[in-house]
């Protein structure tokens, strides 16, 4: 799912003019606005969600990104209005882009929207995917009639090795824009070559993801359950040597790129 904000006092009119052009489900999420209905109505596309301080849905106080989480496994895109929270690419139109870092599109009016435009703009940024928005995927394979096991793995941003360890507060990683995702998907092309693997899914987080999230995914669809578990780990461990990520840890006391460190300490024995 593609995930992006639209904000400056024309945003409605912005997003009125991009939704014929957005192919697939798209879920609108308004931060700040007030709930009329409950929180979920169908406007401006298939699903909306109204986040504000008095509104609970199912009893439990809902994210910006929980609200993302919710909307991925069944939507093609989501629609932010009224906040940039959570680095989300962005839409600006009349506004003031110096509000947003490096906006997707800054505009001064709706109508100077090149809509076809600004979608192959959004579908070229990193689209927010979750385990179970993978695993929904993957469910609708056209293979899945053959398929008796599905097998994940799931690598997250581990805080301490050890009790003692210096916390470390988030992971950022970068990646070489093209060459990655080109690596990621030669990966999956050839480990759905073998015998029982019928479809793959690969993805890598970038950006700053604190301790305790989810970094990365690993979802294999297969005839039986040993192919699926060996495809699993062949997966994460090809993505780890092959695909072109580099990470920078940042801990309680310390600042350092993983890798540097890692050549430092080769070098020193």
């Amino acid at each position: 799912m593609y995930a992006f904000a639209v904000l400056g006092d024309g945003a409605e009119d912005a997003l009125e003019r991009l939704l014929p052009e957005l192919d697939g489900r798209v879920g609108t999420v308004r931060v700040g606005a007030r709930s009329t209905d409950g929180g979920v109505a169908a406007v401006h596309g298939d699903t909306e969600y109204v986040l504000d301080d008095g509104w609970r849905a199912s009893g439990d106080g809902l994210t910006l990104g929980e609200t993302l989480d919710r909307l991925a496994p069944n939507h093609d895109y989501a629609a932010v209005i009224g906040t940039a929270d959570g680095d989300l690419p962005a839409i600006v139109v009349d506004g003031h882009p110096d509000d947003q870092a490096e906006p997707l599109v800054a505009v001064d009016d709706a109508a100077d929207l090149d809509a076809d435009a600004v979608v192959d703009t959004i579908r070229a940024t990193e689209p927010h995917e979750t385990l179970e928005s993978l695993v929904a995927d993957i469910k609708r394979s056209s293979k899945a009639d053959y398929a008796g096991a599905i097998a994940t793995f799931t690598g997250r941003v581990r805080a301490k090795e050890d009790a003692d360890d210096e916390r470390t507060r988030f992971l950022e990683f970068e990646k070489y824009e093209g060459v990655a995702e080109e690596r990621m998907r030669t990966i999956e092309s050839e480990l759905e070559e073998r015998d029982g693997i019928l479809d793959v899914r690969l993805h890598h987080r970038t950006g700053r993801i604190p301790d305790g999230e989810d970094i990365v995914f690993v979802v294999v669809l297969a005839g039986h359950r040993r192919e699926a578990f060996r495809a699993v780990e062949d997966g994460i461990d090809r993505l780890k040597d092959e695909v072109p990520l580099f990470k920078k840890e940042v801990t309680e006391g310390d600042t350092f790129w993983v890798h540097e460190r890692e050549e430092a300490r080769g070098g020193s024995e």
